[in-house]
């Protein structure tokens, strides 16, 4: 396992983390004692880093995080968790204030089984844009009390999370230096879209470090292929079916090489997450990235992606 350092706050992360999200059945129901051995072989191969959020499985992901965590060494693991992004009988909830941000960290501190968070992450930003106050509010109310509570060390680090890159450096631009410590960014560096690269000289001038998230493109740069769900529009699924069925007959699964490609720029990107709630999945994902990649045949499926590259969705 390679760690980097996240931008200047002093964590070295296993350039491989651990999403959390699956912990929640947010994409399908999972067996409970799986999941928590999925977290443990995570951290027996070599992860240090695992992200989860309220959000994820209406506090589910968080429930059955923790008990594994309360079974683990503290020094052996970086947790990030979120707030502003909530969820109850299937129906979003959001909600940037500060009070809720406090109430909601302390919240996450008990389910989770631990004293601090390593990262305290705003969920989404570009729900609170479409909120009355905008993106002004999370620099105004929800970062200066994640701010507070990095000064009375129940938080270590503060950073932000969105699907548009642009949001997030909106927010860092709008707020004091030093208020945002990291990001983090899902599907914008992957086979099928790397616009985040467009955004690293920003955030490195800023000191902030990068986590990126979702190698697999939520789905899309899989064999068994994006969820009815999916956001994305038809012509980049129907793209990436094609570059799958081709690294298929090759013998080479799509998902080994977009986990590959995700992980391959270090340090500038400290981490990438994946999600399993499968310890034999988790293994396998390790072992992918512990593999030399085939850089010819990520030319091959780019070309196959074609026009497709870099096309966007909206956050659901």
């Amino acid at each position: 396992m390679v760690y980097n350092e996240l931008g200047k706050t002093g964590l070295r992360l296993s350039n491989l983390g651990f999403g959390a999200s699956s912990l929640g059945g947010v994409f399908h129901d999972i067996r409970e004692a799986e999941g928590i051995q999925a977290v443990f072989t995570a951290i027996e191969n070599g992860i240090n880093f695992i992200d989860v959020s309220p959000y994820y499985g209406h506090y589910k992901a968080e429930t059955v995080l923790g008990k594994a965590l309360k079974d683990l060494p503290r020094d052996k693991y970086y947790l990030s968790t979120k707030v502003g992004r909530y969820g109850k009988d299937g129906v979003n909830i959001w909600d940037y204030s500060a009070k809720r941000a406090k109430e909601s960290v302390y919240e996450s501190l008990e389910r989770l089984n631990i004293d601090y968070i390593d990262i305290i992450n705003v969920h989404d930003v570009e729900f609170q844009g479409d909120l009355e106050g905008g993106l002004q509010k999370v620099v105004d109310e929800t970062l200066p009390a994640l701010v507070e509570l990095r000064k009375e060390g129940v938080v270590r680090h503060v950073g932000i999370t969105d699907l548009q890159p642009e949001n997030l450096k909106w927010v860092i631009e709008h707020c004091e230096a030093g208020t945002v410590e990291s990001v983090l960014n899902f599907c914008h560096y992957c086979l099928n879209d790397e616009l985040l690269l467009d955004y690293l000289d920003f955030f490195e001038a800023n000191n902030i470090g990068v986590v990126n998230a979702s190698p697999f493109s939520m789905g899309l740069l899989s064999q068994r292929g994006a969820p009815a769900w999916h956001p994305a529009p038809e012509s980049l699924k129907e793209a990436c079916r094609r570059a799958a069925a081709y690294c298929q007959e090759r013998d080479y699964p799509i998902e080994k090489l977009a986990i590959q490609y995700s992980t391959s720029l270090n340090p500038r990107i400290a981490t990438t997450l994946f999600s399993s709630a499968n310890p034999k999945n988790v293994l396998k994902n390790i072992e992918y990235v512990n593999a030399p990649m085939d850089e010819e045949l990520v030319k091959e499926v780019q070309a196959i992606i074609g026009n497709q590259m870099r096309v966007r969705w909206k956050n659901t």
